[in-house]
């Protein structure tokens, strides 16, 4: 399901959309210096799930770091993404653990 769609950075609204049939994912960010805050993540409950999310967070992270941005998470699901997938770490800032 979420092989097929394409994740779309709409800069109007600061957010990353995943567009599934009728639902919408969707994490809001705000960009400061070559850094990206991801602070609110919004799945519909018919997407709902830790599977689909974490796929979700993994292509977010791959278009950051294809824009050479360093990440501060600062939403709770992603936040506890990335302390369970190591791999990510070099994305954070230099000085920043989570």
């Amino acid at each position: 399901m979420i092989e097929t769609a394409v994740l779309k950075d709409n800069e109007f609204l600061r957010q990353f959309e995943l567009k599934i049939e009728d639902d919408l994912a969707k994490v809001e960010y705000s960009l400061q210096e070559r850094k990206i805050f991801l602070t609110k993540m919004i799945v519909p409950e018919t997407l709902e799930g830790e599977e689909f999310e974490n796929e979700f967070i993994v292509q977010i992270l791959s278009n950051i770091e294809e824009r050479n941005l360093r990440v501060m998470p600062t939403s709770p699901k992603i936040v506890k993404f990335m302390r369970r997938n190591r791999q990510y770490k070099s994305l954070l800032p230099v000085g920043v653990r989570i």
